[in-house]
């Protein structure tokens, strides 16, 4: 076997990035840490890449995610000297949307699939269509199907949809996604290519993309957040071909929420503004929702003023909105007071975080059983962080509650922090009596 040829692309990003090797060694491995698969790669590895040696395929999109995460754009495998990706991935390759949609919901409804690589990888040089490009776009979906729609069959997807986001609610999506998944493949997407009258074929692609957000959701329960940015993206297009404004910001409000959550905040705000610039005929209660959203990916980047300003403007959005909240990802007071607390977190005011936490759990409706038992174990470390140890001891038992009812990746994530932060403090009884408790209830997995 001959030397390799240096990887001259590669030379160029890394000269671009100004980072030593140890700092592109690390940041691989946090990328790959992100994604659900420690690394511990070093100089030595980067120094091989750079002589010419392949990395191994799983890795090089890790790496030209910390190259886009690094130098703010995107990075093509090409241009890092790397051969062309696989056709293994989620993302789906095929230009036509509803056969995307097709190759993302087989590739999810299908268990021995879900671990395919990049499900969990989130990229913040995802490109995101903007609504003049993606207003009225919709190829694949015209007519010459083999059967014809019609309003009934619309009001059958939107209403399975609520049916979908009720057991998410109340139970977690780790069983009610690959149910929308596989919906989305033998029902939905046939829809989109039957015949059907302009006015039913805008709310098929309306009521579709309500889908499609909801799914992306729930992938993000589960920490997929490849997989949901993929789910998020069709959603765009097919709300952008409806027409439909509401869910077109509410789903580009969703990807903000994701990225806000895994601290990517520069591009929380840049997602949560573009939601709020193409919402010119937005509710209030929306228009609450989105200046919320400013107002915690504001925070997280330090940007004060901005944070304060954005959570007046919510609140006085959510004082104007009239009737109890009931459309798919609408804003209540539960909601308003969790980004107070999102803000005066990120402002770095714990105890103001803890009280606004505290009124979210007393005003969140009892249905959404999901979001409480994540929220209550948020809650409890903030509780636990400020010295608080048996009123967070308190509210990890109405956690747990609820927990054992609940499958939710976020859950379980709240579940391992419990256990972490206990284990120094088990000689205190509140401690330990919830420490016992705990083991009774928690999957053996994620005890170990």
């Amino acid at each position: 076997m001959g030397t390799p040829t240096p990887n001259e692309g590669l030379h160029r990003l890394y000269r671009e990035s100004g980072w030593t090797l140890r700092q592109f060694a690390q940041e691989v491995n946090r990328v790959g840490t992100q994604r659900g698969t420690p690394l511990r790669y070093r100089e030595p590895s980067v120094h091989q890449w750079l002589k010419g040696h392949l990395p191994r395929a799983d890795v090089r999109p890790l790496i030209l995610e910390a190259l886009a995460r690094r130098l703010r754009r995107a990075v093509t495998y090409s241009e890092a000297g790397f051969p062309p990706a696989s056709a293994h991935g989620l993302a789906p390759s095929n230009p036509s949307t509803v056969e995307g949609i097709l190759d993302l919901g087989r590739r999810d409804m299908d268990p021995s699939r879900r671990g395919v690589m990049g499900a969990a990888l989130f990229s913040v040089a995802l490109t995101v269509p903007n609504w003049p490009d993606v207003v009225g776009r919709m190829e694949a979906a015209g007519g010459g199907g083999v059967q014809r729609i019609g309003m009934p069959e619309v009001n059958m997807v939107i209403d399975m949809t609520e049916r979908i986001s009720d057991l998410d609610d109340q139970f977690g999506g780790r069983h009610a996604r690959p149910m929308a998944a596989a919906f989305l493949v033998n029902t939905v997407s046939p829809y989109l290519r039957a015949d059907a009258p302009d006015g039913v074929r805008r709310a098929m692609l309306s009521a579709a993309s309500d889908l499609l957000y909801l799914t992306g959701y729930m992938a993000v329960d589960e920490g997929l957040h490849g997989l949901a940015q993929n789910y998020y993206l069709k959603a765009l297009e097919l709300a952008g071909a409806a027409e439909d404004h509401l869910t077109y910001c509410t789903t580009l409000r969703g990807m903000s929420v994701q990225a806000v959550d895994l601290r990517h905040g520069a591009k929380a705000m840049e997602l949560a503004d573009a939601a709020a610039a193409a919402s010119p005929n937005a509710g209030p209660r929306l228009q609450a929702f989105l200046s919320g959203q400013q107002a915690h990916a504001a925070a997280q980047i330090g940007n004060r003023s901005a944070a304060l300003r954005h959570i007046r403007e919510a609140e006085a959005f959510m004082d104007r909105a009239e009737g109890r909240a009931k459309a798919l990802g609408s804003y209540d007071p539960a909601s308003l007071n969790y980004h107070v607390s999102q803000m005066r977190y990120e402002l770095g005011d714990a105890e103001g975080a803890v009280e606004a936490m505290q009124r979210a759990d007393r005003l969140r409706p009892s249905v959404y059983r999901r979001t409480r038992t994540h929220e209550r174990g948020t809650l409890a470390e903030r509780q636990f962080a400020i010295g608080h140890l048996e009123a967070a001891c308190t509210t990890w038992h109405q956690a747990l509650d609820d927990y054992p009812m609940v499958q939710s990746g976020r859950a379980d994530d709240r579940i391992r922090a419990m256990f972490r932060l206990l284990r120094p403090h088990l000689k205190n009884g509140a401690a330990r009596d919830l420490h016992e408790r705990a083991r009774l209830v928690t999957p053996a997995s994620l005890l170990a």
